[in-house]
């Protein structure tokens, strides 16, 4: 297992850039081409915990706050494989044991169709220090006890969930 700390990368979220109203259009729109050009969506998640009991966070350039890592899967893929797959892109982290089916769980912030698998990673490496790119601006490993401030409540619930500080909930 592999631990650091903190390493943010100076940078500014494409959406951070842009007024309000034109990110929250930008994403209505994303939202709308995505529920035209597919049905029901999966996505999947990591939650990265290292021994030190700090988990690994992202924030990307297209979204705000933090979230655990993680993407889409895509046709002909396999869930184990999307998780494997998005913690190389977006962490540079390697598993080394098994991704732990912690859920899976309906989103209803976008198109109440998203569902999205939660995976407990114990076991990985980090292969090497991310720096950022189109898709990440940050990322780090944190106490779950001091979570950044703007973490989002999705990825604050499932983290209460691992850690057995609240009950399983089935919506995102």
């Amino acid at each position: 297992m592999s631990s650091s700390s903190p390493s943010p990368v100076p940078r500014r979220a494409l959406l951070d850039r842009l007024p309000k109203p034109l990110w929250r259009l930008v994403g209505r729109f994303l939202h709308l081409y995505f529920r035209m050009s597919r049905g029901l969506t999966l996505g999947v998640r990591g939650a990265v915990l290292n021994e030190a009991g700090e988990v690994l966070l992202v924030r990307h350039t297209y979204s705000p706050g933090w979230h655990l890592p993680g993407g889409g899967v895509e046709p002909g893929e396999t869930v184990a494989d999307a998780i494997s797959k998005e913690l190389r892109e977006e962490a540079n982290v390697a598993l080394t044991g098994p991704a732990v089916l912690h859920g899976l769980f309906l989103s209803y912030e976008g198109a109440r169709r998203d569902h999205v698998a939660v995976f407990v990673i114990r076991d990985f490496t980090r292969t090497a220090p991310k720096s950022s790119d189109l898709e990440i601006a940050e990322i780090g490993f944190f106490s779950l006890s001091a979570l950044p401030e703007t973490t989002t409540a999705g990825t604050r619930r499932r983290l209460a969930e691992i850690t057995a500080v609240a009950p399983i909930d089935s919506r995102w």
